[in-house]
C-alpha cells in the first residue's frame, strides 16, 4: 500500500486523492502527511505486524492513519462505531491492541472501558469536543504527532504484499464480532478487479457514504481510487436527503448502494433535478426489478455484483455483455466458487445453494479470524470458504443472490427467503423499507412477519399491503404478520438488526392476516 501511494505521487502528485468533510487532499498530501505520521509512530514503538485500533468516524485522518500503518508494516483494525459496552472493549481485547486512536465526539463510548482495556496504553485523539471530561494518562493529539514527524526520518521497513494491513470486523449483529485478516496483497488484487469488473476510469470520482470501517469505503474506494490516480468522494454518512446534493457537490460519477439504500432513494418524490448529477454508474446488491425505471429516471446504470467482507468482491458481469436481469454476474479469475447443500455436497443447476470459495492465487480471499481458530476453521470446513449466502446458478455459470442462510423463514415445510419477499413488499410504492424474518407458530416452525417503514403521509394499511402481497408473490410467502414502524433499528453499515425485531416478536400493534385484527398481548 505505502509504495502504491509513492508511485502514485510520481505519477500525479497534484492530483487530488481525498474529497471529504469539505478538504481536497493530493496524492502528495496523503503520501507527505502519512509519511508524517509513520515516522512519529515509529519513534514511539510502532513496529511491523502491531495491531492499532481505530475508532473513527469517516475522517481524513482515517485515511492518513491506514497510509502511516501500511508504511510501517502494522496492522490497522477499526472498530464499527456503534459498538459499546463489552462488545467494543471484545473487539478492541481480540486483536491486542496497545494504541487506539478515537475521536473526541465518541468519548462516551470508548471512556468508560479505559481502565478495562487488556492491553491498550495509548490514546491518540483526534478532534475536538468542548464538554469531554478528565482523558486518561498516555493521550497524544493526532496534531501534535503530525508535528512530531516534521523532523523525523521516515522509516523503510521492508512490507511484503503478503504482510498483513488491514482487519475488518464482522458486523456483531448474531454473534461476537470477528476480525478478518487481510494482507496488502488482498487489498490491491481487489482493486484491480473492481475496476476491470465494473469498468471504470482514471476520470472517475468513486464516492461512497458507508463507513471507512467498512469493505466498501476502504477496499472498494480508496484503494481502487490509488490504483487509478482518481478521486474517492467519502461521504460522512448515508442520508436519503443529502444523498444527490453530496453526489453533485463531490461531482461523483460513480456511487455504491447497499440494503434498502437504492430503495429509498427511489421513492423520494421526482423532481426536475433528478438528473442534475454527473453519475454514471450504480453498483451495489440487490437490484430490484424496477432498477431499469431508476436508470431512465436518473440517468444512469445500476450493476449488481456480488461481494462480502471475507472474499471481496468475486462475481462481476463481463465487461461488454449484456447483463442478465436479476444476476450479480459470474465469478473472476481469482476464486473458484460452487453452491452446496447442508450436507456440504454440490446442488444441481438452477438450485439454491450456498456460495463457497476458495482461492486460485495467494490471499484472493481473507486469511481467517484473527484470534478465533475455531471460527476460522468452521468457516473453512471441506477445504472451502463458507460464505453463508444462499444463490443459484444458471447454465451459463451466471450467479442470482437469494439471502442469507440465516435469513430464510420455515413455514410449514416451505423455505422461504426473507429477501425476496421483501423486495416482493417493497414494490408497493407506499413501501420505504422493510425487513422480514420468522416468528414462532402455533402451527410449529415459523410464520412470516415483516416490520414496514411506510412513506410519511400515507393511508396504506397492512391489510392492503398484505393484498399487494398476494398479487406479486406466491401464495405461502405473503406475510401472516405485518407491523408498521418508524423506523428499523440499523447497524452504520445500513445493515437491519433483525435480531432486535425477532427479540420484540408479535407485539401488540402487528397486524394478523388470518385474524384481520392486530393481537392483544
Amino acid at each position: 500500500m505505502g509504495d502504491e501511494l509513492r508511485a502514485a505521487v510520481l505519477d500525479a502528485p497534484e492530483r487530488t486523492f481525498l474529497r471529504m468533510q469539505g478538504v481536497e487532499l493530493s496524492f502528495r498530501d496523503v503520501d507527505g502527511q502519512s509519511d508524517r505520521l509513520a515516522a512519529a509512530l515509529a519513534q514511539r514503538g510502532i513496529r511491523q505486524g502491531d495491531r492499532v485500533s481505530l475508532m473513527l468516524s469517516n475522517c481524513p485522518e482515517f485515511v492518513i492513519i491506514w497510509f502511516a500503518l501500511a508504511k510501517l508494516g502494522a496492522v490497522m483494525a477499526p472498530v464499527n462505531t456503534a459498538f459499546r459496552g463489552h462488545v467494543l472493549q471484545q473487539a478492541i481485547d481480540l486483536v491486542e491492541s496497545r494504541w487506539l486512536f478515537a475521536h473526541a465526539s465518541l468519548a462516551p463510548q470508548w471512556q468508560p472501558l479505559w481502565p478495562d482495556l487488556a492491553t491498550v496504553d495509548q490514546l491518540v485523539l483526534v478532534g475536538q469536543a468542548p464538554s469531554l471530561p478528565a482523558l486518561p494518562g498516555g493521550t497524544l493529539a493526532f496534531g501534535d504527532l503530525l508535528d512530531e514527524g516534521l523532523d523525523l526520518a521516515v522509516p523503510r521497513p521492508v512490507v511484503s504484499p503478503d504482510d498483513l494491513c488491514l482487519l475488518l470486523y464482522t458486523s456483531g449483529t448474531t454473534g461476537r464480532s470477528k476480525a478478518a485478516m487481510m494482507a496488502h496483497r488482498f487489498v490491491l488484487s481487489q482493486a484491480d478487479g473492481f475496476i476491470g469488473g465494473l469498468g471504470l476510469r482514471d476520470d472517475d470520482v468513486l464516492y461512497c457514504p458507508y463507513p471507512l470501517f467498512h469493505l466498501d469505503a476502504s477496499v472498494m474506494t480508496i484503494t481502487p481510487a490509488l490504483r487509478l490516480r482518481c478521486v474517492a468522494a467519502i461521504g460522512e454518512r448515508f442520508s436519503v436527503s443529502r444523498y444527490w446534493d453530496e453526489m453533485r457537490a463531490f461531482r461523483a460519477t460513480v456511487f455504491d448502494f447497499m440494503g434498502a439504500t437504492l430503495t429509498m432513494l427511489w421513492k423520494q418524490p421526482p423532481g426536475p433535478r433528478d438528473r442534475d448529477h454527473h453519475a454514471r454508474l450504480g453498483w451495489g446488491v440487490p437490484l430490484p426489478a424496477w432498477a431499469p425505471d431508476f436508470e431512465a429516471r436518473f440517468g444512469c446504470r445500476l450493476v449488481e455484483l456480488y461481494g462480502s467482507t471475507e472474499v471481496g468482491g468475486i462475481l462481476y458481469h463481463p465487461p461488454g455483455q449484456p447483463v442478465r436481469p436479476g444476476s450479480c454476474g459470474r465469478v473472476g479469475s481469482l476464486w473458484e466458487v460452487d453452491l452446496h447443500d447442508a450436507d456440504d455436497m454440490p446442488v444441481p443447476v438452477g438450485a439454491v445453494g450456498e456460495l463457497v470459495v476458495r482461492p486460485r492465487a495467494p490471499d484472493a480471499i481473507t486469511r481467517g479470524y484473527w484470534g478465533m481458530p475455531e471460527a476460522t476453521l468452521q468457516a473453512f470446513r471441506n477445504l472451502w470458504f463458507h460464505t453463508g449466502d444462499l444463490l443459484r446458478r444458471d447454465e451459463d455459470g451466471y450467479f442470482y443472490f437469494v439471502g442469507r442462510t440465516k435469513d430464510m423463514v420455515r413455514r410449514r415445510g416451505e423455505n422461504i427467503s426473507a429477501a425476496e419477499v421483501e423486495m416482493g413488499l417493497e414494490t408497493h410504492p407506499d413501501v420505504l423499507e422493510c425487513a422480514v424474518y420468522g416468528v414462532p407458530s402455533e402451527w410449529t416452525e415459523e410464520e412470516v412477519m415483516a416490520s414496514v417503514v411506510v412513506r410519511p403521509g400515507s393511508s396504506l394499511t397492512p391489510r392492503a399491503l398484505a393484498e399487494h402481497a398476494s398479487r406479486t408473490m406466491t401464495r405461502f410467502m405473503v406475510p401472516r404478520h405485518i407491523r408498521f414502524v418508524d423506523a428499523l433499528p440499523k447497524t452504520p453499515t445500513d445493515k437491519v438488526e433483525k435480531f432486535r425485531l425477532i427479540e420484540q416478536g408479535v407485539t401488540a400493534d402487528t397486524w394478523d392476516r388470518e385474524r384481520d385484527q392486530p393481537l392483544t398481548p
